[in-house]
Order: C-alpha cells, then sequence, then structure tokens
C-alpha cells in the first residue's frame, strides 16, 4: 500500500511538472522518447517494484545514491528549478539503449551516442579558413510544452522545413515554421546545427571541436541556448564542456552573449569565439588538383617561375604567372589572385603553417616532385622528368586558340554607350562595367571611356611591333631559356613605352583626357580579349596604372598598359592555353581614380562556405592596404550572408574581423551589407541571363566583384566578371 501511495504521489507530481514546461531525461523503456513514463518507471524501481520493466538507473544529483530524489529530479528538469549536469548521468545518458543502431537510411534519431553515431548522420561543409568540417542538424519541437529533440540525418534532410513536412509531417507553411522557429525571442522550436571542426587547434595540438551554432541573423537568448545545449549534452552524451562549445555566429548573437554574460558565466558550457576556431589553422586547402614539377622557393632562385614549378611561397605575391602548384607558409584568402588563377588552371593550391621547416616538404627542393591536394590532406613524392613531361603534355590544350577582336570600332567610347555586347572590340572588363552602369544605383559604378582594340593594333601595325614579336619569339634562347625570355620581354615592353603614338590616336587620347574635371586623376586598367572571360579570368596578368596630374598627355600611362598585354607571367600564361599571342588585344578602361578609400574589398555572388545554399562571400579591408593577399599583419573581415526563404531575409556570418580597426567594430556595416546584398543580387540575376545561366542555381553560375567605400562614404562597385570554379 505505501508503494501504491509513493507511486500516485509521484505521478501526481511529476504530472504536475510536467504541464508546467518540463522534460523529462531519458528513454528508459526504449521507446525512443523521453517522458513521463520513464520518469515513473524510475520511480517504479526505486521503490522495488518490478526491476525487469527497468533497464538502467542514473544518479541524477551526483550525491552517490540511486534513488527516489534522482527521478524528481528528472521530473523537474527544465522547470528552471535546478539545472542538472546531465553528464552526471553517466554514458549514455539516462538509459540510452544499447542496442539501438544508428542506420544511414533513417532521417532522425533521438540519439546519437558516440562519435561514429554522428559521423553516419553527418553532411560534410567547408569554410574559407578550415577544412574536415562537418555538420549534423538537429531540431527541438514544442519548446514550451514537451520538448523533443531529433538529430536529423543530415545527409538525407538539409533544411529543417522540409524535415518536418516530408518526415513528420508538419502542415504548416514556410512562413509559418520560419515565424515560431527563427524570426521572434519567445519560439515553439528550435533549429540549429552540431558543427564538427576537426583542424581546430589547441596550443598547436590538433583536438577537433564540437560546436553548437544556430542561424547568426538571428538572436537566441540565453534560455534557449542553455536549454537546447543540455538536451544535446543529453541525448548526445559523448559531447560536454571539454568537447562541445557554443558558437555565437555573427555580431547579433555575439552582442546577445555579452547582455546575458552573467548567465553564461554561471553556466556549466564554454563560449566559442569565431576568432579562436579559425586563429590556430595550419592547414587549408584553397584548390584541389594535382601538379608535377620542380619543387622550388619563390625568392630563393633568380630564375622566373613557370607552369614546370611547383612553388612555395612565404610571402603571398599579388601577381605570379602560371605555375604547377602552390604552397604557401601564410593563410590565403579564396579570392586571392593566386587562388583565382589557381582555380582557373586547376592548379593545386594549399595553405601548410611552416611548410619550410617540414622536413618531409623540404627534402625533395630542387627536385621534381608529384604533389595533390585535396580537402583532407597533400600527397608529396619524387617524380621523374618522363613524369613531367608527359602530365605537361597531358594538361595543354591540344590546338591553338584565337580569341575574338573586333577592329571595326575606330573611336573612344563612353562606358554610357557600351554594353554587355561590345566585348568584342572594347573587352569584357569595360563592356561589363558599361553594363554595370545600366542596372545599379546611380553613382555606384565608376563613370568614364574605354579605348578599343583598334588603338592598340594601329599602335602596332605603325610601330612594326609585331615583326619584332615574331623575330624575338622565333630566337632559341627565348623558347628555351625562362631567364632570357623574361629579360627580352622586359626590353620589348620598355620599347613599347618608348614609341610614339599615332598622331590621330593621341589627339583622341587628349580629347577624352580633357574631358574629365580639372584635377582629376585617371585610372587606366587592362580590358582584353583573353581575361575576365567565363572559364579564364586571367587574374593579376596585366597591370592598372594610375595617370597622375603630372604627367602630362595620357598616351604615357596607356602605353603603360598595352606594353603589359607581354608581360612575362601573360606571356607564359598565353603560351600554356595556345592562345595566340598576335590575336591577343588590349582595350583600356579610363576612369576618375580613387584616393583615399576608406574600405576596398572583393566579393564573390557565391555562398562558398555551403554552395547549396543561395548566399555571398565577401572580404573587406582598411583603405587600400590588399584585401586579395594580406599579410600576417594584414587580416581582412571575411563574412558570408545566406539568404534565408521565403522573405530573402540574409544572415550575416563574420568569419573574420579586420586586425586593422578596434575590436568589436566592422568595415562593412549594416548599411554597406545591405547595399552589398541588393548590387549582387542585381549583378547575379542579370549577369547569369546574359551568360546563359539558371538565376536560382547559385553553385552553377557566381560573378567575382571589386567593390570600394569611397572617402566619402559611397559603396562603388568597379568590377564584375564570371567567378572561376
Amino acid at each position: 500500500m505505501k508503494k501504491i501511495i509513493l507511486i500516485l504521489i509521484l505521478l501526481s507530481f511529476a504530472t504536475l511538472l510536467f504541464s508546467q514546461d518540463t522534460l523529462v531525461c531519458g528513454d528508459v523503456n526504449g521507446d525512443r522518447r523521453s517522458d513521463i513514463l520513464d520518469a515513473l518507471l524510475i520511480a517504479q524501481y526505486y521503490v522495488e517494484m518490478d526491476v525487469n520493466i527497468i533497464t538502467h538507473g542514473a544518479d541524477v544529483n551526483c550525491s552517490g545514491d540511486i534513488d527516489i530524489i534522482d527521478a524528481l529530479l528528472i521530473a523537474k528538469k527544465y522547470v528552471g528549478l535546478i539545472l542538472l549536469d546531465c553528464r552526471c548521468l553517466g554514458l549514455p545518458c539516462a538509459g540510452v539503449p544499447q542496442e539501438l543502431d544508428i542506420d544511414e537510411t533513417e532521417d532522425y534519431s533521438f540519439y546519437l551516442r558516440n562519435r561514429n553515431d554522428f559521423d553516419i548522420f553527418s553532411n560534410e561543409i567547408s569554410a574559407e579558413a578550415d577544412n574536415n568540417i562537418i555538420e549534423v542538424k538537429f531540431l527541438i519541437l514544442n519548446v514550451k510544452t514537451n520538448p523533443t529533440l531529433y538529430f536529423l540525418n543530415s545527409k538525407r534532410n538539409l533544411y529543417h522545413y522540409y524535415f518536418t513536412t516530408d518526415v513528420l509531417g508538419n502542415t504548416q507553411s514556410l512562413t509559418e515554421f520560419n515565424n515560431v522557429t527563427y524570426f521572434n525571442t519567445t519560439r515553439e522550436n528550435i533549429a540549429g546545427t552540431i558543427i564538427f571542426y576537426e583542424n581546430y587547434e589547441v596550443d598547436g595540438v590538433k583536438t577537433g571541436i564540437y560546436s553548437l551554432e544556430f542561424v547568426p541573423t538571428f538572436l537566441v537568448p540565453y534560455e534557449y541556448v542553455e536549454l537546447t545545449y543540455q538536451m544535446i549534452n543529453c541525448q548526445a552524451a559523448f559531447l560536454g564542456p571539454d568537447n562541445f562549445r557554443y558558437h555565437p555566429v555573427g555580431p547579433v548573437q555575439e552582442l546577445g552573449v555579452k547582455d546575458e554574460l552573467e548567465a553564461y558565466e554561471k553556466s556549466g558550457f564554454k563560449i566559442l569565439k569565431t576568432d579562436d576556431l579559425y586563429k590556430d589553422i595550419s592547414f587549408t586547402t584553397l584548390n584541389e588538383g594535382e601538379g608535377i614539377g620542380l619543387l622550388r622557393v619563390y625568392g630563393e632562385d633568380p630564375r622566373p617561375l613557370t607552369v614546370r614549378d611547383i612553388v612555395i611561397l612565404d610571402t603571398i605575391p599579388n601577381d605570379m604567372t602560371h605555375v604547377g602548384g602552390i604552397i604557401t607558409t601564410l593563410p590565403q584568402t579564396p579570392l586571392s589572385h593566386i587562388n583565382l588563377k589557381a582555380k582557373q588552371n586547376n592548379t593545386p593550391n594549399i595553405y601548410i603553417k611552416n611548410a619550410l621547416d617540414n622536413p618531409d616538404i623540404t627534402q625533395y627542393l630542387n627536385e621534381y616532385v608529384y604533389f595533390r591536394a585535396t580537402i583532407n590532406g597533400f600527397e608529396l613524392r619524387q617524380a621523374s622528368r618522363e613524369e613531367f613531361l608527359i602530365h605537361l603534355d597531358n594538361i595543354r590544350p591540344k590546338t591553338t586558340q584565337y580569341p575574338q577582336r573586333d577592329l571595326s570600332v575606330h573611336g573612344i567610347s563612353s562606358l554610357a554607350d557600351l554594353g554587355f555586347d561590345d566585348s568584342h572590340a572594347f573587352g569584357v572588363k569595360a563592356s561589363n562595367l558599361a553594363e554595370l552602369l545600366k542596372i545599379l544605383p546611380d553613382g555606384m559604378v565608376p563613370t568614364g571611356f574605354a579605348l578599343p582594340f583598334y588603338f592598340y593594333d594601329r599602335f602596332m601595325q605603325e610601330n612594326q611591333f609585331y615583326q619584332y614579336a615574331t623575330d624575338m619569339m622565333a630566337e632559341p634562347e627565348f623558347q628555351n631559356d625562362p631567364q632570357y625570355r623574361e629579360d627580352a620581354l622586359k626590353l620589348f615592353r620598355d620599347t613599347i613605352k618608348k614609341a610614339p603614338v599615332p598622331a590621330d590616336l593621341a589627339d583622341q587620347l587628349e580629347i577624352m583626357q580633357s574631358s574629365f574635371p580639372a584635377g582629376t586623376s585617371l585610372r587606366c586598367r587592362s580590358s582584353t580579349n583573353n581575361e575576365d572571360l567565363e572559364g579564364f579570368n586571367g587574374a593579376g596578368l596585366y597591370d592598372s596604372k594610375t595617370h597622375h596630374l603630372d604627367e602630362g598627355h595620357i598616351s604615357k600611362t596607356i602605353k603603360q598598359i598595352w606594353a603589359s598585354l607581354w608581360t612575362f607571367r601573360a606571356f607564359e600564361e598565353r603560351e600554356f592555353y595556345r592562345i595566340d599571342h598576335f590575336n591577343a588585344a588590349m582595350g583600356v578602361l579610363v576612369h576618375p581614380n580613387f584616393e583615399d578609400e576608406k574600405v576596398n574589398g572583393v566579393a564573390v555572388t557565391k555562398n562558398l562556405y555551403d554552395p547549396y545554399m543561395y548566399g555571398y562571400y565577401v572580404n573587406a579591408q582598411l583603405g587600400e592596404d590588399l584585401v586579395t593577399n594580406p599579410d600576417e599583419r594584414s587580416i581582412p573581415e571575411a563574412l558570408i550572408m545566406m539568404r534565408i526563404p521565403p522573405f530573402n531575409i540574409y544572415e550575416v556570418l563574420y568569419l573574420s574581423r579586420s586586425n586593422k580597426i578596434p575590436e568589436g567594430d566592422y568595415l562593412l556595416n549594416t548599411n554597406y551589407v545591405d547595399q552589398m546584398i541588393n548590387a549582387m543580387t542585381i549583378i547575379h540575376n542579370h549577369f547569369a541571363g546574359l551568360y546563359f545561366h539558371s538565376n536560382f542555381i547559385s553553385w552553377d553560375f557566381a560573378m567575382d566583384l571589386e567593390f570600394k567605400v569611397t572617402k566619402e562614404g559611397l559603396l562603388v562597385i568597379k568590377q564584375a566578371r564570371p567567378w572561376v570554379d
């Protein structure tokens, strides 16, 4: 009778607590739910009822004894009276059936017992500064009534909403689901992700780290973070304070932590900062691929680099010729010129911290090596010269390519009169900038002029420079000796710069120059028929120069741009791709120079973090400091903007912060971020149509942009070209 009364008391008490937003921790009866029945079963066990129906017990209060108090504490969990540390429930947590198997064909599980379970449900993702990143999505439903945690098979379920509709039978619209899951600080559901960063390091030792992450745009109050952390810790008990931390992603959540700092400091879990997550990364693959060549250290050998070299860079140059493979000892950004070129040329490109101190690498210096970079690592071994020659022949085009050049346009044109279809006469850089003028708000795109290919061809013809180049290229030393070739090309460029411009062309240039307001320095930029193309962007091949006020006639600077068609790096690139050197043509884009800009940056209209989620990637840096190739003293601001349907709301994730501004500040504030999102959306959709791609498939097409924030505070888009992936 005493036992029955005790059970009735417990039932009454537990039912009351259950109605007050309780969650019972532990699936005792194996029905894959944690509910009031599990608490009753534990209570039955401790008042000497049928022991056979009980699978496990748990010392919830860590008293050293397993008794009725533990059952009551389980029932009281999440009422707010007591914060339990579920690690006291043991491994697995509070009666997880040991025979429970995770099946890769299942859509979800209530438990993850160990890393193997996590791997079965995980989906591989990537990020700018790290590799070997995998995720498992989770969803907590009915937060205020009966919180139920689901671990999603993230290979099968890419989106939380469709998991609820396709698997759980939810009939809510997407709008209704988002409203109760993301958009309110008081919500019915909690959606998020557990991410494992394998390359996370502590004091130089790779330990890996699991992080709890939510959609960055929206504030997640402490009470929901605490509930989520404790539930995951309870139902995936291999995660705990030593290896599992909350990662507030983006400024909204970071400020949320500051506002409730006292609660977080009293909690049993730690905070993982974004800067801490990425600062100790010692290996990153920027571009997968394989190459064979001579392993050389950049700068130690005076010979110029060619496609025959696998190069180790202790500094990162802004421009570099085509090489066979790249290893840098400094971290790179995916939008650096050398990485854009690596993607274009299918060149393996990786960052390895302290590569020059690694004997597994340095033992092969100045020898032929086979080099392969993958998302998970790299392979470097000795290779024979025969392997190298076969490889070189296999990766080059088989036939000569002749880029289009229209010489029928004889006059300088205003950008306002040009558009996308004029690239055959003016080059892609000029024609795409002219197209931007048509689609973006006034003042966001620089205005100016474009010189057609005809000007370059006429200049070359009248000075007999085509014959000069023919004779130069026929020399055996030029063909066989890279150093001789580099010296000969330099002499050719110097000769071009000293040659006269035909008088009628010089007159047109003078008229163009005088049309700009007095006191305007002019930026002259290459616009060729063999750069900024789909599959070949030619990043860094040709020169841009500023014509300063004291330099006289602008033809001086125009000739420098024409001469850059014959740089060593440009010649080597065309030679490798069998692009006819005499069919290559140089147009010139001229617009006011930007001086003392506040911010410069690059962007791609693609989510490099997760290409299957529509979004954008941006790098920015203070003033004129290089953003595409920062050194150790210059860390750019890197952010991803991901679109959340159905309202096209964008979540903003800051991957790194600029070290050139005070801590806590942003180069791109909310106003600039909103402008960038609007501009990138317009550019992406417009050019996708021009290049005959679907507007809605972000992984199928993207545009690569350059932008500035001027000294007046205006956002300016100064270049748009197809992204080479």
